[in-house]
């Protein structure tokens, strides 16, 4: 699954959204990525984090709250 979405106050930035398993090799865990890229390359952003499947619940309602 994977998903691209414009970056608001830009003219190609874009934040992707990607999940990956085993990113860091057999056997660990699975996570959301997030990426952030200026120049409209989502396969390689400048910033990105990984968040664990098994905190993206709680990520998803603090981002909520920011709302």
């Amino acid at each position: 699954m994977s998903k691209t979405i414009a970056l608001s106050g830009t003219k190609n930035g874009v934040i992707s959204v990607t999940k990956i398993n085993e990113p860091y090799g057999d056997g660990s865990g699975t996570v959301a990525s997030i990426g952030i890229s200026l120049n409209g390359q989502a396969d390689n952003p400048e910033w990105k984090v990984h968040i664990p499947l098994d905190n993206l619940d709680e990520v998803i309602k603090a981002l909520q709250e920011l709302k």
